[in-house]
């Protein structure tokens, strides 16, 4: 990892044609601008996180989980029909 400290109006360049700007900085944080071609996805980490949690989420279940679930699903179901009342 490179760590660089920039002031507001000072820029950095990853490549030949990405370049970082520091538009502000302040207490609550840093106002960042960044140009870049069109073809290259700009994405706050954070949301690529979610993004693919939630493709990860979408994709069917491993049939033996499944399997194992249902059966623990269904012994769970047969021991509240087995309590006394």
């Amino acid at each position: 990892m490179l760590i660089l400290r920039r002031r507001a109006g000072e820029s950095l360049l990853i490549g030949d044609d990405v370049e970082i700007e520091i538009l502000e900085a302040a207490a609550w944080g840093v106002k960042v601008g960044i140009r870049a071609p069109k073809g290259i996805c700009i994405l706050r980490k954070e949301l690529k996180a979610t993004a693919d949690a939630n493709c990860a989420a979408a994709q069917l279940p491993n049939l033996s989980d499944l399997r194992r679930s249902v059966q623990l699903f269904s012994e769970l179901n047969s021991r509240k029909d087995h309590r006394p009342r």
